[in-house]
């Protein structure tokens, strides 16, 4: 049949991603709806780069006119993830998506797709859609915002699951495939006709809406093995070897010791020195994962006594 899933399931890398935000003195946790729809845009991240396999990172980001400034989830090749919000104001408990982002309706989602290896001139591919539908209704479900995303860019029929909480960020995506069967891979089907296919495959039709039914309970309690076999019992499943581990989806932030020990460093001792006599220590925070890094003067001096990053000598020619 036409129709492909993905189901994705984070534990240790969503809970590394929280519990690095919570340690940070200055931040804090998480408001409780944006835990959820960062999570929620982690899971989503993690099926759309599975899906297309692409070699470079995957950056979602929703954004707007709300105490939500920012949030984005970006995710590598590789399946390693990150993710971040910027918090501006109180974030009700039971805040939806629109108070969240979309209070005046300047309310937007950008995804992009930025290539690991460049060619000269190559630019990042984005497509931007507003948080709002067809009829400019307010949109309140992260996943109905990449439902029209995905509807309006790639002319593809999509159902698309998201649920998150403290311990699992998880999502199932099912999509209907340009042809059917071997038609898959002789691209014989023009961009128009596809288009004429939108919501009429029976096949489609019939297994999105037994994706549809699953609950958010479901999706973060039930392993993958019981979700499939609850929702598909009838369907033929081909499945492919899970990614997990080393492969499979992880945290990872380019944020170190190492690197913020190079930042202060440009900054000059002097700089770094008025900070710690008037602050006793020098705290740098990583804007991404909200990883601290403490420097006391010892810190600080070792840094100012290791030799600068060596380079190459100058041939005698050029001297």
């Amino acid at each position: 049949m036409p129709v492909r899933g993905m189901i994705v399931r984070l534990t240790e890398a969503w809970t590394d991603i929280l519990a690095r935000r919570a340690s940070n003195t200055t931040t804090g946790a998480y408001p409780p709806p944006v835990r959820e729809l960062l999570g929620e845009m982690a899971a989503a991240g993690v099926l759309m780069q599975s899906n297309i396999k692409f070699n470079g990172a995957l950056v979602l980001q929703v954004f707007g006119d709300g105490p939500v400034k920012l949030a984005v989830a970006e995710v590598q090749s590789d399946l390693s993830l990150r993710a971040t919000a910027t918090v501006n104001g109180t974030v009700p408990a039971d805040a939806q998506l629109s108070q969240m982002l979309n209070v005046g309706g300047g309310g937007r989602c950008a995804i992009t797709l930025d290539p690991k290896d460049r060619h000269p001139g190559q630019q990042p591919y984005q497509g931007v859609v507003p948080l709002h539908g067809d009829h400019h209704e307010k949109l309140e479900r992260l996943s109905d915002v990449l439902q029209h995303y995905m509807l309006q860019s790639e002319q593809l029929d999509t159902v698309l699951v998201l649920a998150a909480s403290d311990t699992v960020a998880a999502g199932l995506l099912i999509q209907r495939m340009p042809l059917k069967g071997e038609g898959n891979l002789a691209a014989g089907l023009t961009h128009r006709e596809n288009e004429d296919q939108i919501g009429h495959n029976e096949d489609y039709n019939r297994i999105a809406h037994l994706a549809s039914s699953l609950t958010r309970e479901e999706l973060l309690t039930l392993d993958v093995d019981t979700i499939l076999r609850r929702l598909f019992w009838e369907e033929k499943l081909l499945r492919f070897e899970p990614q997990q581990g080393a492969t499979g989806p992880r945290f990872a932030c380019s944020c170190s010791r190492e690197r913020v020990s190079n930042m202060l460093r440009s900054l000059g001792q002097d700089e770094v020195e008025s900070i710690l006599a008037e602050r006793g220590d020098v705290e740098v925070g990583c804007d991404f994962c909200g990883q601290q890094y403490r420097f006391d003067p010892v810190d600080a001096a070792q840094i100012f006594a290791s030799p600068a990053v060596r380079q190459p000598p100058v041939p005698p020619g050029i001297q």
